[in-house]
């Protein structure tokens, strides 16, 4: 006795069996039927339940996995249940059934069109195709490309070797660089960085190159910005719709504006340098629905280490995380970019949300230019979605050595730290002093534990002398800070995020224990290879910071 396998399936590609008993591929599998037929000498089969079923996971917490039915339940280890003990086969297709389908009216360009996801669609767009799925590879128009001082030289001299010395680039308005990672130091090498992509955006006359000469006063150098991620958005420079790669792997931040935005190398860089194209594939999508009111406790920084700890560092790779719901929907932008700042931590590809009013509103003073916002179709497919109810979250921290090692933060009560550090393009924006600002004023303390600050821009820096915090009075976040005994906000950069030189402003040089509103937690990641950092929000860094110890911030709003 043997099996013929059917397949009956909805909007998906199916393949003939070549030989009886094989298994053939369909993009969205629901159903298995079994028929059983008498042959003579045909191959036996096993086939095992969990290749023949495919089971969502459910459980009581606030994170509720759904896969989605276009991911087919034959994964390389399900089909590894499927074995065929073979002594000869008979090489006559003996049954082909095919599924019963509705008709269809034929699209207006003889093509079958079907839903795209919004990253899709962006693909789509930039790469002149009017229809696209995961998986494919196609050259996109680039509509802005970033570098920096770290990976600036090295794209520079790819192009130059490749396109020749007297090359001229793309589009010199199209080309953004910003010196933000090793700015404030002696070291020699770090400086001459920055004179490398000095003197390549004054022969290329790059528009958008925001320079400092001046490195003993910030404010002496009007051009100079600071952190990329945050001034590209500060600028005008990200725009729904559109394309924006970088050489940075935080350049997913700008998937906050309804945008594809991505981190690549420096021989991709100097490709797009030369040509205004690259080559990607197209990313599969993850849907992430978050829905509740957020709790005055919670911010955008404990959404994604929710994230990132259930589905873990690779979870998504090579995935776009789209970002929906009533809870997304009620996030500031700032707050938007710290959700998609960090899904490459989760392995991601690239994060994005649905341009909305709040968007549109944040772009009104940023941007002259056109743009044309992309949403998802209704019947876009989504590799898996993911349901969070935010009103059930608590206060997180990722603890050492890896951005998804998630615990309460209320867990790590016991965990006596060394220092605090609020900063970087994840947790260095105006809105995170502020709520870093809230919880000192909220405990009126001083703080236990030396407390660093490094504001990502210039803008954000004068935001917090300028602007009043909530319920202070008229207090700014720097008199509030300088009251809880602080250190006194340093120039605007990536600062000691990523370690940098000896001499960089509150640079890890020693095994020390650190809470920070950084992005990544590695052995060596902020300085000395065996210090221990705490990933945690404004909020609970700040709480921290008035203890002593990894503190939620509950036991101060509250």
């Amino acid at each position: 006795m043997s099996l013929i396998i059917i397949f009956k399936y909805c909007c998906g590609t199916h393949q003939k069996p070549q030989y009886p008993g094989q298994v053939v591929a369909a993009t969205t599998l629901t159903r298995l039927h079994f028929l059983t037929y008498q042959p003579a000498r045909t191959p036996t089969m096993a086939i095992s339940s969990m290749a023949a079923s495919s089971a969502i996971s459910s459980s009581s917490s606030p994170f509720v996995s759904q896969k989605d039915a276009g991911v087919s339940p034959f994964s390389s280890q399900s089909s590894k249940s499927i074995q065929i003990s073979q002594k000869r086969v008979s090489k006559k297709i003996v049954s082909v059934m095919a599924p019963r389908q509705s008709e269809r009216k034929p699209s207006a360009t003889g093509s079958v069109k079907t839903g795209m996801t919004m990253t899709e669609k962006i693909f789509s767009r930039a790469s002149e195709k009017s229809q696209l799925s995961p998986g494919e590879n196609v050259w996109v128009n680039v509509d802005v490309l970033m570098t920096h001082d770290v990976c600036g030289p090295g794209a520079i001299d790819i192009f130059k070797k490749q396109f020749g010395s007297d090359a001229k680039v793309w589009d010199r308005e199209k080309v953004v660089i910003i010196p933000d990672h090793y700015i404030f130091t002696s070291d020699a090498r770090a400086n001459r960085n920055v004179d490398i992509i000095r003197d390549f955006s004054n022969e290329q006359k790059i528009k958008y190159f925001y320079d400092i000469t001046d490195l003993g006063n910030f404010k002496a150098n009007p051009d100079y910005k600071g952190v990329c991620h945050v001034a590209l958005a500060q600028e005008g420079h990200c725009r729904p719709g559109e394309v924006l790669l970088g050489t940075d792997s935080h350049t997913c931040t700008a998937g906050a504006f309804g945008q594809f935005a991505t981190g690549i190398g420096n021989t991709d860089a100097g490709f797009v340098l030369g040509t205004g194209k690259l080559l990607l594939k197209v990313p599969p999508t993850l849907r992430f629905v978050l829905d509740g009111e957020m709790p005055d406790y919670l911010l955008a920084k404990d959404l994604i280490l929710q994230i990132i700890g259930e589905i873990s560092v690779s979870g998504a790779t090579y995935k776009a995380m789209e970002f929906v719901g009533s809870t997304i929907e009620s996030l500031t932008m700032e707050e938007r970019m710290t959700l998609c700042n960090m899904v490459v931590e989760a392995g991601g590809k690239n994060g994005i949300v649905p341009a909305d009013a709040t968007t549109f509103k944040y772009l009104e003073d940023k941007t002259s230019l056109p743009y044309e916002p992309v949403y998802s179709d209704d019947q876009a497919r989504f590799l898996a979605e993911y349901r969070i109810d935010v009103t059930k979250l608590e206060p997180l921290v990722a603890k050492p050595h890896s951005p998804d090692n998630r615990a309460l933060a209320r867990e790590c009560k016991d965990v006596k730290i060394d220092r605090v550090y609020i900063g970087s393009c994840t947790g260095g924006k105006t809105e995170d002093f502020l709520a870093a600002a809230r919880v000192f004023l909220a405990s009126g303390g001083k703080v236990k534990v030396p407390t660093f600050l490094v504001p990502a821009t210039q803008k954000v820096w004068m935001d917090v002398y300028t602007l009043p915090v909530p319920g202070s009075g008229g207090k700014t976040c720097s008199q509030i800070f300088e009251e809880a005994g602080c250190d006194t906000p340093a120039s605007p950069s990536c600062g000691a995020c990523l370690g940098g030189p000896k001499d960089t402003y509150a640079r890890m040089n020693d095994a020390l224990v650190c809470v920070s509103t950084t992005n990544r937690n590695f052995p060596g990641r902020m300085g000395h290879k065996e210090g221990q950092v705490y990933l945690a929000s404004p909020y609970t860094a700040a709480a921290s910071a008035l203890t002593g110890f990894v503190t939620d911030p509950r036991d101060f709003l509250h």
